[in-house]
């Protein structure tokens, strides 16, 4: 077997360029060595995989309750969105339980205590490996047998004992690989820092994700103060909780009640401004949605969003005026998510029509009312899950008026409304078509 040492691409006989990555002189044997006796084990019911508590309750909800003993977990994001502060909060907050093993491949011990410096973060139990491949790494884990190890980052790991290029598809998959031999024989815990190329996806291969235990994502506008921490693999625990942080010069601050931070100051009465409730996992997050209506100075009429998907809103302005009756030919319409949050969840399809409507017609929706629905191409409203959570926590929050689409289920609630379509739903602000 032949394979290129950069892409890892593999062929039946040599050649000089590969077809896949285009490289010349990087396709070499490959041995393949015979398999030999397996080691067959069982299970022991009363063997118990302990956790490693972080101390930040957020994470660890996120996590399922601490990183697992002996678990590969990687963190991912944009540039500056907060990965590194996350990280040395995390140690921060675990120094208590030992040394801890830091591989620093992008910034000096100096730099890093700096930040450090910064978060309050003592520096005297972690201990910091530089210029090392992943072989000179897994042996420093095995001598120092750390509480815990942090990558930063698996795209500066080297594995120089193969003959892949130096970063690497191949060679990130290979040093990843040593670092998961090294966890489970070891049973320490690694947090691994990854970069993401602009279309989110990991840079360096996809099968990164299928090597590791756990995946987060640190998500947010770099604008805003607002981070979520959103697991999206998780062999030991759920991926349907969505920590919230607030970015400080602290750092990340827990934020317990995320709808108040995203729905800020919106009790008072205004035109073309809307209260929804959205999922992101298991948590209801209140959302206003802001809308702007503007007779276009041009031929052309202008639709701006952000936070909303651009192309829902293409299709809701054509229901409104097809099944609604409303004219929006010569209007500009501007859509916002209050508070920099980027959702496509389509429960915020009604609040995002009426939000148009109230800015175009000038009338505001009544008081404390919440508004969630999704909107078909007939103009019907349709159901949208987890409508009794959502309704719980606008109650929590002191609303008491619900626009939702109507369904056989029975709401034993006060000031419920049920509608079917987006006629009735304009009634609700007291448009007629």
């Amino acid at each position: 077997m032949y394979a290129c040492s950069y892409c890892d691409s593999q062929y039946s006989k040599w050649q000089g360029q590969c077809d896949e990555c285009g490289k010349w002189g990087t396709i070499k044997n490959q041995d393949l060595q015979s398999s030999q006796n397996a080691k067959i084990e069982t299970i022991n019911q009363s063997d118990k995989t302990d956790r490693f508590k972080i101390g930040i309750a957020e994470i660890e909800s996120v996590l399922g309750g601490g990183l697992v003993l002996g678990s590969l977990t990687l963190i991912a994001g944009d540039p500056g969105i907060g990965k590194s502060t996350l990280v040395s909060q995390i140690i921060g907050a675990s120094l208590s339980g030992g040394a801890i093993l830091y591989f620093a491949g992008e910034e000096s011990p100096s730099q890093i205590g700096m930040r450090m410096d910064r978060l309050k973060i003592p520096t005297q139990n972690i201990k910091f490996i530089q210029n090392a491949n992943v072989s000179e790494l897994v042996s420093a884990v095995s001598r120092e047998k750390p509480v815990l190890c942090v990558v930063d980052s698996i795209q500066t790991l080297n594995d120089s004992s193969s003959e892949f290029v130096y970063g690497s598809a191949s060679s990130i998959k290979s040093s990843c690989a040593k670092l998961l031999e090294s966890a489970k024989s070891t049973n320490v815990p690694f947090l691994i820092i990854g970069h993401i190329t602009k279309d989110g996806s990991f840079a360096g291969p996809q099968t990164l994700a299928h090597m590791v235990d756990t995946v987060l994502y640190l998500e947010g506008d770099k604008t805003h103060q607002y981070r979520l921490l959103r697991s999206v693999k998780n062999r030991f625990g759920p991926t349907d909780r969505v920590g919230v942080f607030s970015m400080s010069e602290k750092g990340l601050l827990e934020v317990k009640n995320p709808s108040e931070l995203f729905l800020g100051e919106t009790r008072q009465k205004s035109p073309g401004s809307v209260v929804s409730v959205i999922m992101e996992g298991s948590r209801p997050f209140l959302v206003e949605i802001q809308s702007l209506t503007n007779k276009t100075p041009y031929g052309y009429p202008k639709r701006a969003t952000s936070g909303f998907d651009l192309s829902r809103l293409d299709i809701i302005l054509a229901v409104l005026e097809r099944r609604g009756g409303l004219k929006l030919q010569s209007q500009d319409v501007f859509l916002n998510i209050a508070g920099g949050l980027k959702s496509k969840d389509t429960s915020l399809d009604l609040a995002a029509l009426l939000a148009v409507a109230s800015s175009l017609s000038n009338q505001s929706a009544p008081e404390k009312s919440i508004v969630i629905g999704e909107i078909g191409l007939g103009g019907e409203i349709r159901p949208v899950p987890n409508i009794l959570e959502r309704i719980k926590e606008s109650q929590r929050l002191g609303f008491n008026n619900f626009l939702i689409p109507k369904s056989k289920q029975s709401f034993d609630i006060s000031g419920v409304f049920q509608v079917e379509d987006i006629v009735s739903a304009l009634s609700f602000l007291g448009i007629k078509k």
